[in-house]
């Protein structure tokens, strides 16, 4: 029998909506000509709370499900395709996600502030995409 924290899951992906939210006010500041430095650093933690709440994610469903252990950000998203959780285009965008991790976090301080960041763009067709195919994981195996 698994144990799936099947709560914690649902309150991670919860917070989707919130980092669409991000998305669309961060494209509209920056389509309204904004570059100020808070608006790259919110750009920056956007990003980043997309990787933690989908590496989260992520690791919640392997630990419930007894999955072979994951050595790496990118090997939760490869370990999550290989089960097919999700399609395979999600699970492309997803590691383009996740490998952002290092730069944002460990280099900093020479991260490009240029524009928008093409992620930014696509986070809100990847997240409800992630979201939707994670619930139906959950629920098709746990019958």
């Amino acid at each position: 029998m698994y144990y799936v924290n099947v709560d914690q899951i649902k309150q991670r992906l919860a917070f989707v909506p919130e980092l669409l939210t991000g998305c669309t006010e961060l494209e509209q500041a920056f389509s309204n000509g904004d570059k100020r430095l808070i608006t790259y650093l919110a750009q920056e933690r956007v990003l980043h709370l997309a990787i933690e709440t989908v590496t989260d994610v992520g690791s919640l469903i392997i630990d419930g499900f007894l999955m072979r252990d994951a050595s790496s950000y990118e090997d939760i998203i490869d370990i999550l395709g290989t089960e097919k959780v999700f399609s395979e285009e999600t699970t492309a965008a997803l590691l383009s996600l996740v490998k952002l991790r290092r730069p944002l976090v460990q280099e900093y301080d020479t991260f490009s502030r240029e524009g928008v960041h093409p992620l930014l763009k696509e986070l809100p067709v990847i997240l409800p995409d992630f979201a939707r195919s994670v619930e139906a994981f959950i629920e098709k195996e746990m019958i």
